[in-house]
């Protein structure tokens, strides 16, 4: 397993700028607040969040210029913005379902605060001994980490925000480039709705005899044109986004047109009926049944990648005792590599058993599965953590399915309070509220890893951000539950101007589980492919990715995937292997001076596809805004396809041809 324990920082390990400053904490606090609230209407209108780690970096830039802020600063106030946007998600995937149950008539206040900040805390505690273990320990790749140190290093430049250097390695026109198209790009499909940005379409392959009756089949294919899914395909590389394109044929191309097959299309849920009934109902066939093979498959990989890693983590847990016991060999003197104490990060997470307990208790009125949930509360959030965390160093934030993280705990909480014969209100109640402290502690983990390994690659010291997660955790959990509150009341959760699609999709589990209805033979499915792919030695998490996903965002990592295979096989053809020791992506997104043509190329490629990223991010919380101002620009009322796809496929080729333009244009002259 590969290691960053001696990874050069832009930021050197012996320097010390400012950085865990009160301006620093400030801004990250308002942007926690900020990017919280959007994300919160975002997830619960479209079932998905824009990561903020990215928004959050230009924002805490533009903020933090005018105080002349470090870059290490910058960095720190975007840990904050990043907590805002993780304890959003975890919320309004979870707390809404308890509305739907029938449990709460209206959104808590008060339950939620205490419900999101036990959660965020959990998932910050946890994420201190985790940081090593997949941070400092493995190779994940963490794209969007990536992202953000290269448009940081570049936009930045220096120490300090005002530091100009002349000699940067690569221009940062290409960013500014990719940011601009991917903005407008993303304007014009969400707010102009001058085309459609997913492209989808469904066509009979024949009737056939089965078990005496006739059936039609159905294929379905399409695409989401995303500049930026195309850039994260491009970071992680061919191998993983060919991974998730299979997991997403395994689903999609093959499993649902059987099903189809054997039991016809479903009339489509409320979710999926402006999709129309052969679409919408080849949704429902996914969302109702192929999906939970998706989470079978992410359970049994989960736990096989955290037992893959479990050396780091048993290394993690041996500098915890030592720091426990207090023999100073588990304080490193590199600055770097300086977490909060393991002492008191350990007495936190036990410490926490109580008021975990006494919020169930207070909720559901069960005292004896309060405290037995409350320790097995700590268990699981730990093993939530490790898995987000991992799934996001491999696929990015944005990607992660911390609902189906949430789900594979939500199923397993089911059946324990369904070993206790909780199977009532109260029962159900204490599901979802585990499974919103353990999703919110999940998110937080892997989310907020992302943006330590950014820190990793900057020079920040760990300890200082894990601080300014936590005081980003404490802002957005005293404001989001009236954020949820005012949601519901003005648009009404579960209705169709705020579908809530992923509390819907807990509601359901939780009720099938406890009301016995739940289709396990797709779980178990999921869980025996998880074991063949174990077996066989093929990755389980990107495949499970790829059926638990929408086949639509499958394709753009994909080919995103392609374009950077088509740049690395044009580069070795051109420079060959090269004499010198290969350079990372970590190392070229933070590397400055010296860049040989070769490293200018993928350094090109990286500023680019982070553009890409980040100026999608931006404008999607924009959009956000506007659609909670009631604002509506749209030009179509049903917007064509092709334009979305001709403007992405241009940009698709200007992935494939910028990193590599200035080596094309020495061999012409």
């Amino acid at each position: 397993m590969a290691s960053r324990e001696d990874f050069k920082s832009f930021i050197p390990a012996s320097k010390t700028i400012p950085e865990l400053t009160l301006r620093a904490v400030l801004v990250g606090v308002l942007l926690a607040v900020i990017l919280g609230a959007a994300n919160a209407y975002l997830g619960l209108y479209a079932g998905m969040t824009v990561s903020a780690i990215i928004p959050g970096a230009v924002m805490a830039l533009a903020l933090l210029k005018p105080f002349n802020g470090t870059i290490l600063e910058v960095n720190l106030a975007t840990m904050g913005a990043s907590a805002g946007e993780c304890i959003a998600a975890g919320a309004i995937f979870t707390i809404p379902a308890l509305v739907l149950l029938g449990v709460w008539t209206e959104i808590n206040y008060l339950e939620t605060t205490i419900i999101s900040l036990l959660g965020g805390l959990l998932g910050v505690l946890w994420m201190v001994p985790l940081r090593r273990a997949l941070v400092v320990n493995t190779d994940l790749p963490f794209p969007e980490g990536i992202a953000v140190a290269a448009v940081l290093t570049t936009t930045v430049g220096g120490e300090t925000i005002s530091e100009k250097r002349k000699d940067r390695g690569v221009s940062s026109i290409w960013l500014l480039t990719g940011a601009a198209l991917a903005g407008l790009y993303k304007f014009g499909e969400l707010s102009l709705n001058l085309f459609k940005g997913t492209i989808e379409y469904i066509g009979s392959i024949g009737k056939y005899s089965i078990m005496g009756e006739t059936r039609e089949g159905w294929m379905y294919g399409g695409v989401t044109t995303s500049p930026a899914l195309l850039g994260v395909g491009w970071i992680i590389g061919p191998r993983i986004s060919s991974y998730v394109l299979v997991g997403g044929l395994i689903g999609w191309v093959i499993i649902s047109p059987l099903l189809v097959l054997v039991s016809g299309l479903p009339t489509p849920l409320e979710d999926y009926s402006s999709l129309g009934p052969l679409i919408g109902g080849f949704y429902t066939l996914w969302g109702e049944q192929v999906r939970y093979i998706g989470v079978g498959a992410m359970l049994i990989g989960g736990l096989y990648a955290i037992w893959s890693i479990r050396m780091n983590l048993v290394e993690s847990v041996k500098e915890a005792v030592i720091g426990i016991r207090g023999g100073g060999k588990g304080v490193s003197k590199k600055r770097t590599e300086r977490d909060l104490s393991y002492k008191l990060v350990f007495t936190f997470i036990v410490l926490l058993i109580i008021p975990i307990f006494i919020l169930y208790l207070w909720l559901s009125g069960l005292t004896g599965v309060s405290l037995i949930m409350a320790v097995l509360t700590i268990l699981f959030a730990f093993l939530a953590s490790a898995l987000a965390g991992y799934l996001t160093g491999l696929v990015g934030s944005s990607n992660c399915p911390i609902s189906g993280v949430t789900v594979a705990v939500l199923l397993i909480v089911s059946l324990i309070m369904l070993g206790f014969g909780a199977t009532g209100l109260a029962g159900m109640a204490i599901v979802i509220f585990i499974s919103a402290v353990i999703c919110i502690g999940g998110s937080i983990s892997g989310d907020l890893l992302q943006s330590m390994a950014c820190g990793q690659m900057l020079g920040a010291t760990p300890k200082n951000l894990q601080i300014s997660m936590t005081f980003g955790v404490i802002a957005i959990s005293g404001v989001i539950g009236l954020v949820i509150g005012v949601l519901h009341k003005a648009f009404v959760i579960g209705s169709p101007n705020l579908p809530a699609p992923q509390a819907v999709l807990m509601k359901g589990i939780v009720q099938g589980v406890l009301g016995g209805e739940m289709l396990w033979p797709f779980v178990f499915a999921g869980m025996i492919l998880a074991v063949i792919l174990i077996l066989i030695d093929l990755p389980v998490l990107p495949v499970a990715i790829g059926i638990y996903l929408p086949f639509t965002l499958s394709i753009p990592i994909f080919i995103g995937g392609v374009v950077r295979y088509s740049t690395d096989i044009f580069l070795k053809k051109r420079f060959g292997s090269a004499e010198e020791e290969e350079i990372s992506d970590w190392e070229l997104a933070i590397k400055q001076t010296g860049v040989n043509p070769k490293e200018k190329a993928i350094r090109t490629g990286l500023l680019f596809t982070s553009g890409l990223v980040a100026g999608e991010a931006l404008m999607g919380i924009i959009i956000a805004i506007l659609v909670v101002l009631g604002i509506n620009l749209a030009v179509f009322d049903n917007a064509p396809w092709y334009p979305g796809l001709l403007i992405w496929g241009y940009i698709t080729l200007l992935l494939a041809y910028i990193p590599i333009r200035e080596i094309l244009q020495k061999n012409t002259k």
